[in-house]
């Protein structure tokens, strides 16, 4: 094992990586650090949302393939490490009432199974914090909603020796934070951006339809040196996301003057967590072998664990 801070990112589909924290992973990389991207699935049920692509028969073919190079170039970009989980996209449900969803689906594998195949990830890589997404999935995919579940459930296993002692050596995570980036107040930001300049937004009717709950964000990064990179690997997703779309309208040198960070939330800390937190691995000993010893250790207890509120 390495002399390098570990982060591990879970993550319901490729292209979530990119759309989510992946100018901080970036910085991350850069700065010497091992960063892991875990996708639970492999998007085999995504719609293809890039109108230049809809098309394109050899997509329509085979998605599966397609989406699995989109993510080795967008892999390559962030100069992250990567692992796929295994699991089958469940598909977005749509329709009143919801059609059921589909045998074998990840959002209806048992969470025990899905949790153990992570803790073995875990246990591997053996990463000082994890990152996924809040109980509400970010949006409510049922793929984002059971993606949360597992992570919360294997970051609970994997510290423990009785739990799946067949998947490893135990290893406990020291902080799990959930991404936070998409806000209404981030939106209002760029959209009072826009306004300014005398250009067109096309967050109005977002913001006057909005009704996400307001989160707690506890951990800003600063990371607008990386939106190049974040924006060049989310593009990398082509049948995912339209280069004409939403996501492109605010130029990125008006996104690093109004909002410079990507955003978390800490759920579960065994160090403290300072207010105005503005470095994921904050709070660790500086000596990264001394950080291994404490995720070793054996019967930390959290300083801070919003889960169980949240549970209550």
């Amino acid at each position: 094992m390495t002399d390098r801070l570990r982060l591990m990112c879970v993550h319901a589909h490729p292209d979530d990586e990119s759309s989510k924290g992946a100018a901080t992973m970036a910085r991350y990389v850069d700065a010497g650090h091992e960063v892991l991207v875990v996708s639970c699935t492999g998007g085999e049920r995504g719609d293809v949302l890039n109108p230049r692509l809809q098309a394109d028969a050899h997509i329509r073919r085979d998605l599966t393939r397609v989406r699995r190079e989109e993510m080795a170039r967008a892999r390559d970009i962030l100069g992250v490490e990567h692992t796929w989980l295994g699991f089958v996209d469940s598909g977005l449900p749509e329709g009143d009432p919801l059609p059921p969803l589909p045998d074998g689906c990840f959002a209806l594998t048992p969470v025990p199974v899905a949790a153990e195949a992570l803790v073995r990830e875990i246990r591997r890589f053996r990463p000082h914090v994890v990152t996924t997404y809040d109980e509400n999935g970010g949006y409510p995919h049922p793929d984002h909603i059971r993606c949360h579940d597992v992570t919360l459930a294997a970051v609970d296993a994997a510290g423990d020796p009785e739990a799946f002692p067949g998947a490893g050596e135990p290893w406990q995570p020291l902080k799990l934070y959930y991404n936070q980036t998409f806000s209404k107040a981030r939106i209002a930001a760029f959209h009072e951006a826009l306004t300014a300049l005398g250009e067109e937004s096309p967050y109005a009717e977002w913001l006057e339809s909005w009704t996400r709950p307001d989160r707690t964000v506890t951990t800003r990064v600063e990371c607008a040196d990386w939106f190049e990179r974040r924006d060049a690997a989310l593009l990398a997703h082509a049948t995912q996301v339209d280069p004409d779309g939403t996501w492109f309208r605010v130029p990125r040198e008006v996104q690093a003057r109004v909002w410079p960070t990507e955003d978390f939330e800490a759920a579960l800390s065994y160090v403290p967590i300072a207010e105005g937190e503005d470095d994921l691995f904050a709070g660790l000993p500086d000596d990264v072998a001394e950080a291994d010893a404490l995720a070793t250790s054996g019967g930390l207890t959290a300083v801070l664990d919003t889960r169980t509120e949240r549970q209550a």
